[in-house]
């Protein structure tokens, strides 16, 4: 099954709590930081992919992960497993998070494929990817060996914070895995761009915020689309994360 969209920002939290991920700088770094949130919430195993499509030749991938087991690693590692896999093909072009268990390969008649990783502990997760402008994405996954909650609101809480995970470690990640060089020059934000997204973060909706600011609902998504594209994001939690990070918002 497909899981939420975050229904709690946490900007406090996220700024203290995901601090690292916003600062790593190599590889190692990545991968403990990434462990150790994933460990937080009860995951075993996390997989941080960036891919980068070339025009005209093959899509570069690099990832870090903590599988530690040959097996595991020769099954992880095989090339045929992406086309097939429908969590890979799920992260392939959405941006929803995908809480997945064995349901979730019976649906796609790929029920043999979960057999096969569930022996190494890959029995249930939750992934979520980010596209990003010039064919850049990004892929984080948690994985466990042991049923998901069934409360929603557990589920809900889960997927909200890997979603504010992936937010934060975006820039760092792509920087890290596909080693490009960092690029933090500002954006010009015009004044109503960045009161929406102020407001935004305090959990405003684009209604609310239009009514706070005296312009239409369709304004206020207006100036917040127009600001996630200028920091060249994907949506506006991983904008406000970067404004946040280069002080365009506080």
């Amino acid at each position: 099954m497909q899981g939420p969209t975050a229904v709690t920002w946490g900007w406090g939290m996220l700024l203290n709590d995901f601090a690292l991920a916003i600062d790593v700088d190599c590889s190692d770094r990545l991968i403990a930081c990434a462990v150790e949130f994933a460990k937080r919430l009860e995951f075993e195993t996390v997989t941080v992919m960036a891919a980068l499509d070339r025009v005209g030749d093959k899509t570069q991938f690099s990832a870090v992960d903590n599988v530690t087991c040959p097996a595991a690693r020769a099954l992880q590692d095989n090339p045929q497993k992406g086309p097939t896999d429908p969590v890979m093909q799920h992260c392939k072009t959405s941006h929803l998070p995908i809480v997945w268990d064995r349901a979730t390969y019976e649906r796609v008649g790929k029920v043999r494929h979960w057999e096969e990783q569930a022996m190494y502990g890959f029995c249930t997760g939750i992934a979520v990817a980010a596209h990003l402008p010039k064919g850049r994405h990004l892929m984080i996954g948690v994985d466990r060996d042991r049923p998901l909650p069934k409360d929603v609101e557990r589920i809900t809480f889960l997927v909200a914070q890997l979603q504010l995970f992936v937010a934060c470690a975006l820039d760092s990640s792509i920087r890290v895995l596909l080693g490009e060089p960092a690029d933090d020059r500002l954006p010009t934000l015009t004044v109503r761009e960045m009161e929406a997204m102020r407001w935004t973060m305090e959990g405003k909706t684009a209604w609310e915020v239009g009514r706070i600011l005296g312009i239409s609902e369709q304004t206020a998504a207006r100036h917040l689309n127009n600001a996630t594209q200028k920091l060249g994001c994907s949506n506006k939690m991983q904008a406000i994360v970067k404004a946040l990070r280069l002080q365009l918002i506080d």
